[in-house]
């Protein structure tokens, strides 16, 4: 019997969150949109900052973004950072290059410092959040982070496009990217978490988006001919092509970085599957990869995400899977684990 879960997003503005029921239509389903623990963090970091304080960071590694940033304004401004090999990680996967950015490595606080804990999730808040409403609290979770993979020889970019190829090139399920048992350990980020919440359902975000989206009862029926399917996020943009259950092809870049005309153009060479890797890798992107089997077409575009306003005037079908698009992934998470 499916009991109640929780399930989150975490994005680089927003962590969306689910409190699936059991017996309850989803729209009916308790939600909350709240910043994502990065956001948190750097705002932390940065009142410590305002008040020349030392910060010591602990806990777990999280996603980087916004708190990165406000580390290296932190340390710009003269003002020292100790942090355990955990916590450092966040800032990169070469504890040598944490440590040449100014932050000292050390097991325990000093006394000088404020103390900040770093992790995807913060466990007190969401009880006392959800207990603040008079809602059970879940004791199974769902959880979806974006995932570049661990290497301290070469860039984020480069080896998660040799995971997305890989997958791609073996099958192209993405349900099997949805991890209830053993993490893969190049997978740092959800390891994390799963230290956290050790019986957590993890995947990265692209691959909850992408269950998300082909989980529009509205989409569902253009799945056998082809669709393209396109998350454009605060931080990243990813587009997949799909049919059936199979995933044929990928490409992701930085939103920021995108214009309208840059990404049309991008859509077009895929649907006409010519997208190098070349051509989004050198233009600041992840990259891009397409299965020999990709064919030109793809026609049916369906897009979601918190920038998807981007793309407005092209009218493009905007995917909300039961009525809400800004938990698309928390839909995906729960499709991925065969509840919806």
């Amino acid at each position: 019997m499916v009991k109640n879960i929780i399930a989150i997003d975490v994005g680089s503005g927003t962590q969306d969150i689910l409190l699936y029921q059991p017996g309850k239509p989803l729209e009916n389903c308790p939600k909350f949109i709240v910043p994502s623990r990065t956001q948190i963090v750097a705002a932390e970091i940065r009142k410590a900052t305002a008040q020349g304080r030392e910060i010591f960071l602990q806990g777990h590694l999280m996603g980087g973004g916004a708190c990165v940033l406000a580390l290296k304004e932190h340390l710009a401004s003269g003002l020292k950072t100790y942090a355990t090999p955990q916590a450092a990680l966040t800032f990169n996967d070469n504890l040598e290059t944490v440590k040449n950015m100014g932050v000292e490595l050390c097991a325990e606080a000093p006394a000088s410092a404020i103390s900040i804990r770093l992790g995807d999730i913060d466990s007190p808040a969401l009880k006392q959040a959800i207990a603040a409403f008079g809602l059970e609290y879940p004791q199974n979770w769902a959880v979806a982070v974006q995932d570049h993979g661990f290497s301290t020889t070469e860039s984020n970019r480069t080896l998660r496009f040799k995971l997305w190829k890989d997958f791609v090139f073996h099958g192209g399920d993405l349900r099997t990217l949805v991890f209830k048992g053993g993490i893969p350990e190049v997978y740092t980020r959800m390891r994390a978490v799963r230290e956290i919440l050790p019986a957590a359902v993890l995947s990265d975000t692209g691959t909850a988006a992408l269950l998300g989206i082909m989980a529009d009862p509205s989409v569902k029926p253009f799945l056998e001919q082809g669709i393209l399917a396109l998350n454009i996020g605060n931080s990243h943009t990813l587009a997949a092509a799909i049919r059936g259950q199979r995933v044929y092809g990928i490409f992701e870049h930085h939103t920021g970085m995108l214009t309208l005309e840059t990404l049309l153009k991008f859509i077009q060479s895929f649907q006409a599957a010519e997208l190098t890797n070349g051509e989004i890798f050198e233009n600041g992107g992840h990259g891009a990869v397409q299965h020999p089997e990709m064919q030109p077409g793809w026609e049916y575009v369906v897009v979601t995400g918190p920038r998807r306003s981007m793309v407005k005037s092209l009218k493009w079908y905007e995917a909300a899977p039961y009525g809400d698009m800004m938990l698309t992934g928390c839909f995906g998470l729960l499709a991925g684990m065969e509840i919806i």
